[in-house]
């Protein structure tokens, strides 16, 4: 495995063969122009956002980058670990390919992150689940309101991130600081990793709780270049190496046979919710590796399931906007979060859009690195949207339905950043999302993600890319998933509950084991030691240690009615340490 950092750019020839076979649709040099002036846009945009002098942010200290200077309807002016992550990692990027200027932010941001770190917050203590917070105010100090707790991606990217800018360091004599400044940073995110990829928490959108594709591919990731990049520094990374595979071998699970069910192991009513959702692109072009073939295992953007998963998601919005009424299959619509979504009302997202684009950007790169594309069954309908008369079959490289391949796919990409160009205002500015009828932007302006979206599309499309992660060598699952790296405490739970004859009371709380909120799937306690004096129903269940967590106790009536206790969701913390043991006691509210 190579380590250099070196952003690269793949031959002329390929570039020369996007611009002989686009679509007069897509003339490129409009779209070259657009994306140079938007590029320009989007990188003065990310650093407005950043502290400690971005003219939209004016209080957020060095290294702090806001989600988007919005305080209202809605209020995003805080610093999220994910929003951060992967726009550091575009800044990142940017800074190998050249941009000398962005080393003094990305230090800053080095710093930043080892101190929020250390910061107590709803989700636990730095050692005990803290990392797992999302939010922070801009000043760094912890977020205390009521929000979508855990989320686990964070970790992960922010390790992918430092792991990028690290290792570029030890190959420019910056060993010492990778080592003492940056290693720490990310050992403590993989120990987080290893402990708790196996846990559910909430997705990227911050609404699902339950086991997130998105989470568990960029933890794979993660615990791959982390098990890497400790070994150059011959430090140890505990667990990393083995938790890597079956992180790989679950992901599997998320696979229908037709695309990415983007949540499982969820207690959503919604039945109409068909897990065909954005996030599962996003999760391909994050663990876009350059060296790598078109392997379905890891969903690389040029591997078949990855490119029927595009089809999948980007054709269930064809119907559901006004905006891409009339539009042909072949062409590019605008992408939102999911069909179903309601927040906002349910539109279309500039970097999910642009993320669709990416995809096909990074595949383009994957089939000239290899030399040839390969169409099989599962992914001949995304390829005859494009090519009606196209076969099955392997196409090489020099071959004319290689580059008539090419072709197409460049146009098609690039028929998504001219989607976007067509709902971006005359300012450029770069809002969350844009009406499903009119294409007016909608939501927080000028939102930080949304212009990391563009830089990256951009880079892929220019056919820079960064370095290989380690793919190659880590793309086989095991033949048997191991399941859960158990860590578990057992905890006695006591309540005080006076029914009435033929009542049960259950516990039901935020974890899988207590039925993450769901009555039915709650543990029932035993009451075969009630009296009328002592009113006693309890329960030992094993929790994952040192996870923090909140619960409730129901009754279920003889008719078969809920009663839920009154009052704030209780919290409760079991002890660090794996195979411990706690006494809860509780009374009924």
């Amino acid at each position: 495995m190579f380590h250099s950092t070196l952003l690269y750019t793949l031959p002329v020839a390929l570039l020369l063969a996007r611009t002989v076979f686009s679509s007069p649709a897509n003339e490129p040099s409009v779209i070259d122009e657009f994306i140079t002036t938007q590029g320009n846009i989007s990188i003065h945009g990310i650093i407005a956002n950043m502290g400690p002098d971005g003219a939209k942010a004016p209080d957020a200290p060095a290294g702090i980058v806001v989600a988007s200077p919005s305080r209202s309807d809605p209020d995003y002016y805080s610093t999220w670990t994910r929003d951060s992550a992967l726009t550091y990692k575009a800044l990142i990027e940017r800074f190998i390919a050249g941009d000398t200027s962005l080393q003094t932010r990305i230090n800053e941001y080095v710093s930043s992150q080892a101190y929020i770190q250390g910061l107590s917050n709803p989700s636990g203590d730095p050692d005990s689940g803290g990392l797992g917070d999302p939010r922070f105010n801009v000043d760094r100090t912890t977020f205390t309101g009521g929000w979508a707790r855990p989320q686990r991606d964070g970790p992960a990217l922010r390790t992918t991130a430092l792991s990028i800018y690290a290792n570029w360091l030890i190959d420019h004599d910056g060993q010492t600081q990778a080592l003492d400044t940056i290693w720490p940073i990310i050992e403590k995110d993989l120990a987080y990793t290893v402990r708790y990829w196996n846990q559910t928490g909430f997705d990227l959108w911050e609404e699902t709780y339950g086991s997130s594709f998105f989470t568990l591919s960029a933890s794979h990731r993660a615990l791959v270049e982390g098990t890497t990049l400790a070994k150059r520094l011959s430090q140890p990374c505990p667990g990393c190496e083995s938790a890597a595979p079956q992180v790989l071998c679950f992901i599997q699970s998320f696979w229908t046979g037709s695309y990415i069910d983007t949540n499982i192991n969820t207690n959503e009513a919604n039945e109409a919710h068909t897990g065909k959702d954005a996030s599962s692109i996003l999760s391909s072009i994050h663990t876009f590796d350059p060296a790598a073939k078109c392997t379905d295992a890891t969903f690389q953007p040029c591997s078949s399931r990855a490119l029927a998963n595009h089809k999948a998601v980007t054709d269930s919005f064809r119907s559901v906007y006004s905006i891409n009424n009339g539009i042909d299959q072949g062409r590019a619509v605008a992408v939102g979060r999911y069909s179903e979504d309601l927040y906002y009302g349910g539109n279309p997202w500039y970097l999910t859009t642009l993320a669709a684009a990416e995809q096909l950007y990074d595949a383009i790169i994957q089939w000239s690195h290899q030399d040839s594309v390969i169409v099989t069954d599962l992914s001949l309908p995304f390829f005859r949207d494009l090519l009606p008369s196209i076969a099955t079959g392997t196409y090489e490289s020099g071959s004319s339905t290689y580059g008539s391949i090419i072709s197409a796919v460049s146009t098609y990409a690039d028929d998504f950043i001219a989607m976007v160009q067509k709902y971006t205002p005359p300012n450029g500015g770069l809002a969350e999302q844009y009406d499903r009828n009119t294409g007016s932007p909608l939501s927080a302006v000028d939102l930080t993600w949304s212009y990391a979206s563009f830089l990256t599309t951009s880079h892929r499309r220019a056919r820079k890319v960064g370095p290989t992660w380690g793919e190659p060598t880590s793309n086989t699952p095991p033949t048997t998933c191991l399941g859960a790296l158990a860590c578990s405490a057992r905890i006695t739970f006591n309540t005080h509950v006076t029914n009435s004859f033929h009542e049960n009371v259950t516990i039901v709380g935020q974890l899988d084991q207590i039925g993450n909120w769901g009555p039915e799937n709650g543990i029932r306690l035993d009451g075969s030691k009630y009296t009328s004096s002592d009113p006693l129903w309890y329960g030992d269940i094993d929790l994952p240690a040192g996870t923090p967590f909140e619960y409730k106790y129901i009754k279920w009536t003889s008719s078969g009615e809920i009663v839920w206790e009154s009052g704030s969701n209780r919290k409760y913390t079991p002890p660090l340490e794996c195979g411990s043991s706690g006494i809860v006691n509780d009374l009924w509210t």
